[in-house]
């Protein structure tokens, strides 16, 4: 499997901590907007550490799939 490895400039991204991190500080998602068309995710805990990133349809999806599952 081929791999590719993509590095973005986040030095300026606009953390958003999830809704749903508690506040004892467990389960503390970030996620940024950038104007790449990329989503990156953080653990907002070790805000220097490994980020995740998503195309940001495919993070749109995921989101949504998210909501439905807690309405269902």
């Amino acid at each position: 499997m081929k791999s590719s490895r993509h590095e973005y400039d986040l030095s300026g991204a606009s953390w958003h901590k999830s809704s749903h991190s508690d506040a004892s500080g467990g389960n503390c998602l970030e996620a940024a907007r950038t104007p790449t068309g990329i989503v990156p995710v953080r653990d907002s805990k070790i805000p220097a550490g490994p980020v995740l990133t998503f195309p940001a349809r495919t993070w749109a999806v995921f989101i949504g799939q998210v909501k439905a599952e807690q309405t269902a």
